[in-house]
């Protein structure tokens, strides 16, 4: 078939991040000013850490049936199925401005962690999808940088629409001014995706996805690719550093507020600016990180420069955050951010490029598996670690696990699979 580019392409991958945006902030929203909940819902803070853990516990039994609805009926089913969840769960959210309603809160949040089960995976496969391959890493680092500006927006947007009052009654209004709002944009995303998202660009945008487009259905099983991914060493390591990093940073986002609450007290909204300033600094690098493997190809060199300073970020970050130095801890954590967040769309393309041709749904559900499996317990231990022992401790702890993610980082081999398909067609 043919290779060409589709005018449309834009508009789906913006779309798609802004959804994906609107979901993450649902993610973030309560654990920003999780001492607010706290004292408004009469919970424990690990209650409502629950509530951004759900996102995790949810995406792990259903990644399976999802990754394969997305290879049976296509991207429009899945973009359909992930923007409505995302609406309905925010209008469930209203039901819930009462402080005996707490389960009425859990209910829409759990709607919209299903809702992140058809968002997570997509970044990759829309990106192979409709672009070429000149600009197939910077699509995917534009659809990843929607999910992170959402977080950023659920750090920044909470404290400062839902502050620290006394009045129970002025409090409910002000986190319905948030629910609202929040249900609002979801819905009118929804309507957009209705009309603006399809399944494919007429023509397929490169040789790599119009061999893909090419094959046979009856010689695609999806049980067989999963087999396959997991007989692929490169991956299972990919997928392992993968959930190291990112579970590291869902760990950091959820315990953030409690973290500078516990040393520098009253200063919440600041607590959402260091959230925000992780985010921005990350979206700046899974930009920076997209367009330089469309130029570069360098996957893995990239990869483990990025881990090694994730490292060093995090590092840095723990040895600071208790000098009494606010502006520091903003320095620091823009650093850590800059890496950290900045990997998440390298994991992606370097896992499409290792497990072409098979779906890159699935080869990226398998790395959100892997990264909600470890965000869970590392937001648990470090919780627990944080009670006992202090932040310093808590933060330690995640930063074995990244050094452990660096070793493992650089026994992948580049096995550029994705890379040489194009090669080889073009020489043909």
């Amino acid at each position: 078939a043919e290779a060409r580019l589709s005018r449309r392409r834009w508009a789906v991958v913006l779309l798609f991040s802004s959804y994906s945006m609107c979901n993450a902030f649902q993610w973030i929203q309560y654990g920003s000013i999780n001492n607010v909940f706290v004292r408004f819902y009469g919970v424990s803070a690990f209650a409502i850490d629950w509530l951004s853990m759900s996102y995790m516990l949810t995406y792990i039994p259903l990644l399976f049936p999802v990754a394969w609805l997305l290879d049976k009926r296509g991207l429009r089913l899945i973009a359909l199925a992930g923007s409505a969840l995302n609406a309905l769960g925010a209008w469930v959210k209203l039901g819930s401005l009462k402080p005996h309603l707490f389960p009425i809160t859990v209910l829409g949040q759990v709607i919209c962690s299903l809702a992140q089960v058809f968002i997570l995976g997509m970044p990759s496969r829309i990106a192979s999808v409709w672009f070429g391959p000149r600009e197939v890493s910077t699509a995917c680092s534009i659809a990843v940088f929607g999910n992170q500006l959402g977080i950023a927006v659920g750090f920044l947007v909470p404290p400062v629409l839902v502050p620290n009052v006394e009045d129970v009654e002025k409090l409910a209004y002000h986190i319905s001014i948030m629910f609202f709002t929040t249900a609002g944009v979801a819905t009118a995303l929804f309507i957009l995706v209705v009309i603006v998202f399809k399944e494919k660009p007429l023509y397929p945008p490169s040789r790599a996805q119009a061999l893909i487009q090419s094959r046979p259905t009856e010689e695609y099983s999806y049980m067989q690719s999963i087999l396959c991914l997991l007989r692929n060493g490169n991956f299972l390591l990919l997928m392992v550093t993968y959930g190291l990093n990112t579970g590291c940073f869902y760990a950091l986002s959820t315990l953030l507020n409690r973290m500078v609450i516990h040393h520098y007290p009253g200063e919440e909204v600041n607590a959402g600016r260091i959230g925000l300033t992780i985010i921005l600094s990350g979206m700046v690098g899974a930009l920076i990180s997209g367009i330089w493997l469309d130029r570069t190809k360098t996957y893995k060199q990239t990869t483990l420069v990025v881990y090694i300073m994730s490292l060093v970020g995090m590092i840095a970050y723990t040895f600071t955050l208790s000098l009494g130095y606010l502006w520091v801890v903003f320095v620091t954590a823009g650093m850590l951010g800059f890496f950290m967040t900045g990997y998440l769309p390298l994991g992606f393309e370097f896992a499409a490029e290792l497990t072409y041709p098979e779906s890159e749904g699935t080869s990226s559900g398998l790395l959100n598996v892997s990264a909600q499996i470890f965000g869970i317990a590392f937001t648990i231990s470090q919780g627990q670690i944080m009670d006992r022992f202090g932040t310093k401790a808590g933060n330690l702890f995640l930063c074995s696990f990244l050094f452990l993610g660096t070793v493992m980082t650089a026994f992948i081999k580049a096995d550029l699979r994705r890379q040489q398909a194009n090669l080889d067609n073009e020489q043909t």
